[in-house]
């Protein structure tokens, strides 16, 4: 149980990483690109981090056929709270480090940042995702939709308290 819990754990965070990476890494690429302040690219860096994670969540719940309502809420409940945290801390850091924001495009300081930044955050987001899976909440929802649209499966460990219960 603890091997299957700990498995989807990695999956959910592996899949916050990738949204906030695509939307962290396209975000300061645009914003630097246009000269935007470091709040500005703090800012739009952050939207799109959230953008991508919803949406590589809304995907398979779109293809599973749910309602719009389902696949925004579902989405909604299961990456928020990790896609904060990898936010808050990347970013974080990423203001922390010296030059990183004022590092050009091509300035490997900007990519290290970000880079390290994520690498920090990544445990805190695991725990996270591992505590609400655990209780059937955040993307435990979500693989209950990706077998079976939304009905509780056995042989999946780590789902206690499926259908919402804590």
């Amino acid at each position: 149980m603890g091997s299957s819990l700990n498995g989807l754990a990695i999956s959910a965070t592996n899949h916050c990483l990738t949204g906030c990476v695509i939307g962290e890494v396209s975000g300061m690429m645009i914003a630097t690109a246009l000269g935007w302040s470091d709040v500005g690219q703090i800012a739009l860096a952050v939207g799109l981090a959230y953008l991508f994670g919803f949406t590589l969540t809304a995907r398979p719940l779109i293809k599973a056929g749910l309602a719009a309502g389902t696949v925004i809420s579902t989405a909604l409940a299961a990456d928020t709270v990790s896609v904060t945290i990898m936010e808050v801390i990347d970013n974080a850091f990423v203001l922390a480090v010296p030059g990183a924001m004022e590092a050009e495009l091509t300035d490997p300081l900007l990519y290290g940042a970000i880079a390290a930044g994520f690498v920090i955050a990544y445990p805190f987001a695991f725990m996270a995702n591992r505590h609400m899976i655990a209780r059937g909440k955040g993307h435990a929802v979500v693989h209950q939709y990706h077998h079976g649209h939304g009905e509780a499966h056995g042989g999946h460990g780590g789902h206690a308290g499926e259908g919402g219960q804590a």
